[in-house]
């Protein structure tokens, strides 16, 4: 009987038995072995296995150690993009590999809803924001099923729910409780045609905005802050914190984001008209805040909007340090701080104040004691944070989050406006204050609608009214990944007991482009709820992997630099060329986008590869950190991949039955045969282990799944194909590995793997479950006596590169790492008479590496010395 007519016929039973044992049959493939695979097959395989796919990640056994996955959340577009698939393809392969590993993984998915696309759409199309942003949630949250990502979706939220952005207001509450969130004037960046502030990050270097491109107008307006800079020292320090694994260069952006922490900001005041107007006043000397005689002001600061040439002659401002008032000078003759417009003029402690102040015939004090300069800088600290007015250091740079927007899509600030209380918090049992929805169409603002706005004083109960900004998205954003892990609650943004042992967040996913801001913001969150006791670190995530953009290759005349669709443009040689005009093209490869003519539809690329292909396309040829060229030229060998591994499981099944026939090798060529698999399968688990769980470089551990495939191809005679044990556990390990990237179709080639007979490793269940499909298996492990490898290196160079046994290596310790190492001839010969620094990394199961940093200043060892001699001067000087 033919072997598919064979398997066709064991796919009506529902057990099988397998020498003396008992298997209860997974689910079938689908029989389509004896065809070639093609989209159409790949298609009907993904339906068959979507049910299985996609099911809820394992969250009952508590048993098992927690690891968080958390990918960015997107903005609801309504269309997925290149870079959504390249990132959650990302995401989800790590919390299917994680899985495997026998992790609880949690891996959820939301939606960052608020903002100016949704709100400029809906106006455009005369509906409600939150209407056309429920549709393109739904929209894009079927994308994604249909490329398999593994979200928990019990998990899922929205920033536009009320039942999320009523935690949101919460939080905001407690800063302004704290004395963080405040209302100032200040210079803002006005968005004349979205009619909006823009943060100065969301304007060009041309000066025009990001979205609309209109040319960005400068105003004062009146808005609310975040008083961030308080945190901004705990925050640069942080960055050094042990907690934090592969920060890599983002450290470095967000330190230069911060600035250095070298200067200390006191709060002052300067009353003008009756009104109190308050102000930072920063200075890199602590002590001048309490021998300051006077304070010089730009004349071009906001401070001086509203007073008249009159009042200036006799400004004075209220020095909360010293309670009491300091005269105020307003000239541009001073080296204002970098980033300020303030100066703080000590002359007793400083000879360039004293200078100043006889510049500015200023009656200096007659110094009567010698000053504790030290002293001094201490007590002023101590004395502006025991009043709440400042004594915290940040650069001068660095400014407070500015978080109003004038826009009606966003999270409304929970404050009343009162003409008898002033500004009054909403009290918290009337959360959520929610936007109208009834009456927005058309509405750019909040301040429009009336009904909305007019309401009583929470204090007084007189009429007053709601403040009408709402808030930047990033303070959505700035908190989610907490809200995740308690989703449901209904009394508090979450629970601290929901949060143990499943936060800081293990392994964060997203854009660079997201590294500065969002990311500082999210800190600085993650910090203050921290000091509320409501979080168990400071640091909100512990590994960060930043992905780079998808590129697609554009092209623009030369001369006007107008974009070209590519089907108008024609190779000359070298050049490029438009077809009809002959003009020359500029090709280059940029960000995706419409107007570039060069993004690709996720939905093309599902209709001609089906998903698996599209995952494994995504995630080939560049690790995630790299910018992704996206060419058709990578499409012909992951499909070759695919038709390989579908004649691998033809094969296998085919030589399983027929294993009378397979006698042509000597005992001694079958046992070559398996000795080489085996070192195969050990390696390429090793090398594939290392890249998904450690370097996450991914395209390098799919490079050696291939390899291993090519292995499994490579002129093995039939005989070996049909008895091998080696064989059949590298074939076993194969599939699973590569499940994570392609789970639809890895699940039909486990299916065809369990339906051929005459298995050789039936009593190995520990390798193989064969009551269990392939999502269920374990990730291999390298052989206990399999040799890893042990890599020293001395000043970065490649010393010696031993092989240790898997056993004995992941239990091997810094100290025992040296000592191998030093019985080496290499290193010795390489260090020098002592050892500045030692650096031990193990990656169990996979490798081990050493780093020795010589001590430069030390003469290298005279060869005539002994070993144990050099060894002893080496040790001598290690740490």
């Amino acid at each position: 009987m033919p072997v598919f007519i064979r398997l066709q016929l064991n796919k009506r039973i529902n057990k099988v038995i397998l020498g003396s044992y008992l298997f209860r049959r997974c689910k079938t493939s689908l029989g389509l072995w004896d065809q070639d695979i093609n989209t159409d097959i790949k298609i009907k395989i993904e339906r068959h296995w979507a049910k299985e796919v996609s099911c809820a990640l394992d969250k009952n056994d508590s048993n098992k150690e927690n690891h968080y996955v958390l990918p960015m959340f997107p903005y609801p577009s309504g269309n997925l993009h290149m870079g959504h698939v390249r990132v959650y393809s990302i995401s989800d392969t790590i919390a299917r590999f994680l899985t495997l590993t026998g992790k609880r993984v949690i891996h959820p998915i939301g939606w960052d809803a608020f903002g100016l696309p949704a709100e400029n759409a809906a106006i455009e199309r005369n509906i409600l924001p939150h209407d056309w942003t429920k549709s393109n949630i739904q929209s894009m949250k079927n994308q994604l099923l249909k490329l398999g990502f593994h979200f928990d979706w019990t998990r899922e939220i929205s920033t536009c729910d009320p039942q999320y952005y009523k935690w949101t207001q919460y939080i905001f509450l407690k800063l302004f409780e704290k004395g963080l969130a405040y209302q100032n004037k200040g210079k803002v960046n006005w968005d004349p045609i979205d009619k909006t502030v823009l943060a100065d990050e969301q304007v060009d270097e041309l000066g025009h905005s990001w979205r609309s491109g209109a040319k960005v107008e400068s105003r004062v307006l009146t808005q609310w802050y975040i008083k961030t800079t308080k945190y901004a020292k705990q925050l640069y320090d942080g960055l050094h914190s042990e907690c934090l694994d592969s920060w890599n260069d983002i450290i470095n952006l967000q330190q230069h984001w911060i600035g250095e922490c070298n200067g200390v900001v006191v709060t002052f005041k300067l009353k003008v008209k009756d009104v109190d107007k308050h102000f930072d006043v920063w200075t890199k000397e602590p002590h001048k805040f309490i021998h300051a005689e006077f304070l010089v002001i730009s004349k071009n600061s906001i401070l001086l909007e509203d007073i008249n040439n009159n009042d200036l002659l006799e400004l004075k401002c209220y020095n909360p340090i010293t309670s009491s008032e300091l005269p105020v000078y307003i000239t541009d003759n001073v080296n204002f701080p970098e980033g300020k417009d303030v100066y703080i003029g000590s002359p007793a402690t400083d000879e360039i104040d004293m200078k100043l102040a006889k510049t500015l015939n200023i009656t200096i004090k007659e110094i009567k004691n010698t000053i504790d300069i030290n002293g001094d800088n201490e007590k002023a600290i101590n004395i502006a944070q025991n009043k709440n007015v400042g004594g915290h250091f940040v650069s001068s740079n660095l400014k407070d989050w500015l978080i109003s927007r004038q826009r009606y899509w966003g999270t409304p600030i929970p404050i009343v406006h009162c003409d008898s209380c002033g500004t009054v918090p909403v009290p918290y049992e009337e959360l959520p204050v929610k936007l109208p929805m009834n009456t927005a169409r058309g509405i750019q603002t909040l301040e429009k609608i009336d009904d909305w706005v007019n309401c009583k004083c929470p204090k007084c109960q007189k009429h007053a009214k709601r403040e009408t900004d709402t808030m930047d998205t990033f303070v959505d954003s700035s908190w989610y990944y907490y809200r995740f892990l308690d989703p449901n609650n209904k009394a508090l943004p979450f629970e601290k007991s929901k949060l143990l042992n499943k936060a800081p967040v293990d392994i964060y996913i997203g854009g660079k482009e997201h590294a500065v801001l969002h990311l500082y913001y999210a800190r600085f969150m993650s910090y203050f709820l921290h000091s509320l006791g409501w979080t168990p670190t400071e640091e909100p995530f512990k590994k960060l992997l930043v992905q780079g953009m998808v590129m697609g290759q554009s092209y623009k005349l030369k001369s006007s630099g107008k974009y070209l669709p590519p089907e108008s443009i024609e190779k000359v040689g070298k050049q490029f060329k438009e077809k009809v005009t002959g003009e020359p093209v500029v090709a280059q490869w940029e960000k995706m986008s419409k107007s570039k003519y060069n993004g690709e539809n996720p939905e093309r690329l599902l209709s001609a590869y089906g998903c698996d292909a599209t995952r494994l396309l995504i995630l080939a040829d560049v690790p995630p950190a790299t910018s992704r060229r996206w060419s058709d030229a990578t499409v012909p060998g992951i499909i070759n991949w695919q038709h390989r591994l579908w004649l691998t499981i033809r094969e296998f099944m085919k030589y399983r039955y027929d294993t009378a026939s397979n006698k042509t090798l000597t005992a001694e060529e079958f046992a070559k045969y398996e000795s080489n698999l085996r070192d195969s399968r050990n390696y390429i688990i090793a090398t594939t282990t290392y890249h998904f769980k450690y370097t996450h470089k991914l395209s390098v551990g799919l490079s050696r799944l291939q390899t291993l495939t090519n292995t499994l191809r490579n002129k093995v005679p039939p005989e070996v194909i049909s008895k091998s044990r080696e064989f059949e556990i590298a074939l076993a390990n194969l599939i699973i590995m590569l499940s994570p990237v392609a789970p639809h179709f890895c699940s039909e080639l486990w299916a065809g793997f369990l339906e051929a007979p005459n298995r050789v490793c039936q009593s190995v269940d520990d390798i193989i479950k064969w009551d269990k499909n392939i999502l269920q298996q374990k990730w291999p492990e390298v052989d206990d006596d399999y040799g890893l490898s042990f890599l020293c290196k001395v000043d970065g160079a490649d010393r010696c590169d031993l092989k240790i046994k898997a056993v004995d290596l992941n239990t091997l310790s810094k100290e025992q790492a040296l000592k191998l190492a030093l019985s080496e001839e290499p290193v010795i010969n390489r260090l020098k008479s002592g050892i500045l620094r030692v650096q031990y990394e193990l990656y169990p199961g996979c490798r081990a590496i050493l780093k020795i940093f010589s001590n430069r200043n030390v003469n290298k060892p005279k060869l005539e010395e002994n070993t144990e001699s050099v060894k002893h001067k080496i040790n001598s000087g290690s740490n």
